[in-house]
Parts: structure tokens; sequence; C-alpha cells
């Protein structure tokens, strides 16, 4: 059955520079004007406040590096990587190796025995593994482990991974860890705490939000290929989609994944009647797979 009409497919996977630069441009923007918050704050009651918005931010490039991670950011692939490489470096997660780990996930979404998100974090089955979830801790030390284990060409467990793409996933993950060093040598040089106020600090206040966001995405969903009980779209508001690159449309992202972000609303409306999954608001989500979860 052919949901989206045919005709209405190539204007639908029609690419566009145009939209990746302002998109992209707004992201950046949105960064400076968060950090310039935290400037402003320092010494203030109003800094926490700054400190979350500029971490909401900070992870939201995770949704950068996904669609330039698909090659539908931009029309040039060399772009696309460029891009999806540095939105990773800003929340310390290697672009390269998640383009493996992100279309096994795609080839293989919510089969239990093959979908590396499951294999590597199932969903909770507690209110305790929750809230474990929700702190991010098991993010941090994944990003950690990952980052040292693949720089030595360590691929245990890691089978979804082509024995032609190691290669390349070392060298780039040798040159995250190139440029974390450098900065943070720099930064003991200099004599400042820049990457803490500014990255890492925001980075840590922003991932519960993510964790938690990203949650959202399948857990509930049917355990099966049928893209459309096995994943959830979500309505939520404006700012959240745009600041998620319309990754909340993400029943139609996985049932029509070469689509870019900005077609994804036009996409959402040939689909929406067919959804198995559709939910109003990440708020209404949560409580629902919380209130589900053993206590």
């Amino acid at each position: 059955m052919r949901l989206i009409p045919a005709p209405a497919l190539p204007g639908l996977y029609a690419r566009s520079d145009l939209h990746g630069a302002w998109r992209t441009a707004s992201h950046v923007a949105l960064l400076a004007a968060t950090g310039a918050w935290i400037h402003a704050a320092r010494g203030s009651w109003w800094l926490p406040a700054a400190l979350v918005a500029h971490g909401l931010v900070l992870v939201a490039l995770f949704a950068a590096m996904h669609e330039a991670v698909h090659y539908s950011a931009f029309k040039s692939r060399r772009v696309n990587e460029v891009v999806a490489w540095l939105a990773g470096l800003g929340i310390l997660f290697n672009a390269t190796y998640y383009r493996q780990f992100h279309f096994a996930h795609h080839r293989y979404a919510q089969d239990p025995s093959r979908d590396p998100e499951l294999l590597t974090g199932p969903p909770p089955r507690s209110r305790a593994a929750y809230w474990w979830r929700a702190t991010a801790i098991p993010y941090w030390q994944a990003r950690v482990l990952n980052l040292w284990r693949l720089s030595r060409g360590r691929f245990e467990g890691l089978d979804f991974i082509p024995a032609t793409a190691r290669p390349e996933i070392v060298r780039s993950v040798r040159a995250t860890l190139g440029v974390l060093l450098a900065l943070g040598t720099a930064s003991l040089a200099l004599g400042t705490s820049a990457l803490l106020w500014y990255w890492l600090l925001p980075l840590a206040l922003g991932l519960p939000f993510l964790r938690l966001y990203l949650l959202s995405e399948h857990t509930g969903c049917t355990e099966n290929d049928d893209g459309l009980t096995n994943t959830r779209t979500t309505l939520s508001l404006w700012p959240v989609r745009f600041l998620m690159w319309n990754l909340p449309y993400h029943a139609e992202h996985h049932l029509f994944p070469s689509i870019p972000f900005h077609r994804l609303p036009a996409a959402h409306r040939f689909l929406r009647a067919h959804l198995g999954v559709l939910a109003s608001g990440y708020v209404r989500v949560q409580r629902g797979l919380y209130g589900a979860l053993d206590r």
C-alpha cells in the first residue's frame, strides 16, 4: 500500500541547501544567544535558567547530527558530513560511529535481537531505571567508553558496524579525542573555565531532557517491523519541532527516512490518518510511560 501518492514523493524527497543552511545558522545563533545569557547572568539568580536554556539548545545538536547523518540536511554530501561531525562533537558523540549505529537502528527498528538502540540501552522496566536513565549518567559512561574503545580499534559487541566502515570510524574518533585534548590543554594554559560554564555544565543539565525525549520515540510501541505502530510521532509545540529539526515527526521519518527535515510536516499530512501511535505532547507521553512502569 502506498501511503503517500507517487506524484507527491519527488517534492517530498527534494533536499535543500537553503533550508539546511537556515536551520544550521538559526541553531548557531541560538547557541550564541543563550551563551551570551550565561555571560550576562553570572553572579545573578538568573544563572541556573540561562544554563538550562543553553543546555537545551546544546543537546538539540543531536537532531542536527541525526539529520546530517542521513545526508538530507543539505544537498552536498561533504557539507552533511562536516555538520554532522561538528554537531556530534558538541554533545560528545562521534557522528561517523553514529551513522552506522543509526542505520542499523533503521534497518532493525524495534527488533529486540538486532536493533542497537535496544541492545545498548533497553527501555526501563522500573521507575528506578527510568530515573537512572534520566540522570544521563549512562550516556556519559557510554560516550567515554566508546571514545576510548573505538580510538583503539576495538569493536567487540558492535557487530552492526561493517568491517569496511571501521577504519574511518577509528580516524574520526581519534580526531574527536584530538580536539577534546586540544581544548582541555588550551583551557589549562589560559586558566579559563569557559569550557565548564559554556559547554560541559549546560550539557550536563540538558542531557536529562534529551534522554527522556529519545525515550519517547519508540518506548511503549510494538516490537515488530510495522512502521505504523513501532514508532511514535509526538505532536508538540513549534519551538520543540524547530529546535529538534522536526524529529518529533518520528514515525514519518522512519517510514520515509530520505525525506528531509523541512518536508516532514508535509509528509505528516499524508500519513497522519494511518499512524498507530500518535501522541499530543511529550509531557503526556512521559506520564504514560512512567505510569506503566513497575514501582
